[in-house]
């Protein structure tokens, strides 16, 4: 095994029994990628190309984890989210695509946030429209709950470089991933500790335009229909809940919102399918409006949008 090609024959053989045929190809082609630093069209392109010993012995050890069941994101220790390259390890979820597609209604409101336009619209003196404008051009705060590796905020700050943005989790080691891919990513995120199921209600200023977050939403009943790579390499903080309390993450955020988001401000949480409507009736007992269930790209119920007041 010396050359780009017989690396791809080779792992091929040692992973099919870990992977399926469609699976087997990307994954293989991620590994090569990551190890080469060669792009898919050239791997493909120049099968002939030397390896060198350090890249064989590396290829070994990922094959080594590979077969354990360990994700492909975390043998390698990076995935991609949203175009941009992410630090990933066991410490935190793998992004997924669906939080992807939250991002993006997220990003959807760049220009949409002004405090309450309805009141704005209805006084038509030409020195309060200019006053919403103004608004609507200061930089908005936009917190992240259970941030994990910071994929969400990052991906915000990146193209939504005016507004202040935070992720808040409670494990000490996502934060330091967190921390970490923004550096990577070359944008300024603050990140703090907190457990949100046990925060302590303040009366302070509201801080936050927009409060976003996919927390854990899989029942202990839906773990047994789950993957083994999940069950075994993922951190079950930031996975499980309570069988008899599927909604315990959204009403906790719902009220940490209801005293950290300002007026008209925006609440946006990825779901599990299961719950779209539950978690919808949940909000609007919380005095939310507005509130919008979104299917992902898959038909499934994914997202939710709700705003305070």
């Amino acid at each position: 095994m010396k050359t780009v090609g017989e690396a791809c024959i080779w792992l091929k053989e040692n992973l099919k029994s870990v992977y399926g045929l469609e699976e087997l190809d990307p994954v293989v082609l991620l590994v090569l990628h990551s190890i080469t630093k060669l792009s898919p069209t050239q791997l493909r392109a120049f099968p002939e190309k030397q390896l060198s010993e350090a890249q064989i012995q590396m290829l070994l050890l990922s094959a080594q984890k590979l077969q354990t069941g360990m994700p492909v994101q975390y043998v390698l220790g990076e995935t991609e989210f949203f175009g941009l390259k992410f630090e990933i390890n066991p410490s935190v979820l793998i992004p997924r695509p669906e939080t992807e597609e939250l991002v993006a209604w997220v990003l959807g409101e760049k220009g949409n946030l002004s405090g309450d336009k309805r009141s704005g619209e209805r006084d038509k003196k030409s020195g309060e429209r200019e006053k919403l404008k103004v608004e609507s051009s200061m930089p908005k705060a936009i917190l992240d709950i259970g941030t994990g590796s910071g994929c969400i905020p990052i991906a915000i700050k990146k193209n939504w470089p005016q507004a202040e943005v935070f992720g808040l989790d409670i494990s000490v080691e996502a934060l330091q991933t967190a921390q970490k891919n923004a550096l990577l990513n070359e944008v300024r995120v603050g990140v703090f500790q907190q457990d949100i199921l046990n925060f302590i209600p303040v009366k302070e200023a509201s801080r936050y335009s927009i409060i976003v977050s996919n927390p854990p939403y899989i029942t202990l009943k839906e773990q047994k229909l789950m993957h083994h790579n999940v069950l075994a390499f993922e951190p079950h903080l930031a996975l499980f809940v309570p069988e008899n309390d599927p909604l315990l993450f959204y009403r906790k955020i719902a009220d940490y919102a209801s005293f950290t988001l300002q007026k008209y401000g925006l609440l946006f949480f990825e779901i599990n399918e299961k719950y779209g409507r539950q978690v919808v009736d949940l909000l609007k007992t919380k005095n939310f409006t507005a509130v919008e269930l979104r299917k992902d790209l898959g038909g499934k119920d994914r997202m939710v949008r709700a705003k305070l007041g």
